[in-house]
């Protein structure tokens, strides 16, 4: 689930208002990889910068809300679990995380990786070292599972023809 927050709506640039802005993308990967996953890539670059906690990890309960139908009225589905951490990096940087379940690792490293996207100088190699391989990694997983999926479909109008 994508906890990359719905605050982050639009882009700057104004350009195509429903793809998420490029923090929201970032944070959305970040959030869905777990946090060896995200260490694993980070371990490709040049040592992160030093920060320090605000906040954090700690692991909490957040109330999941849910739409009969998308459009009926909002009800509570349930509690699920996440953990948030917050970073600062030593030139003021700030960096959050909410990740969904107890990995306290996961939060942190997110928080760090979005403070430090914000430096425009490290944004790239960033991107390239640790977002779009994680990126490109849960699209395969849900091709996959897709696949998966496709292969126990069963089609209703083939059915009623063999009678």
């Amino acid at each position: 689930m994508n906890f990359a927050g719905s605050f982050m709506q639009g882009d700057a640039a104004g350009t195509d208002s429903l793809a998420p802005a490029p923090r929201q993308r970032r944070m959305g990967v970040l959030a869905r990889a777990g946090g060896a996953e995200i260490a694993a890539r980070l371990a490709g670059l040049p040592a992160p910068p030093p920060h320090r906690r605000l906040r954090g990890p700690e692991t909490g309960l957040v109330m999941v809300r849910g739409r009969a139908g998308g459009d009926g009225a909002a009800f509570n589905l349930g509690e699920m679990t996440v953990t948030r951490c917050s970073v600062a990096l030593e030139d003021g940087r700030v960096g959050h995380a909410y990740v969904a379940g107890r990995d306290a690792r996961q939060a942190e490293l997110a928080a760090l990786v979005d403070a430090w996207a914000q430096d425009a100088a490290a944004l790239p190699a960033i991107e390239a070292a640790v977002i779009a391989p994680l990126e490109a990694a849960q699209a395969a997983r849900r091709e996959a599972e897709a696949a998966r999926a496709a292969a126990t479909r069963v089609n209703f109008f083939t059915m009623t023809q063999m009678r």
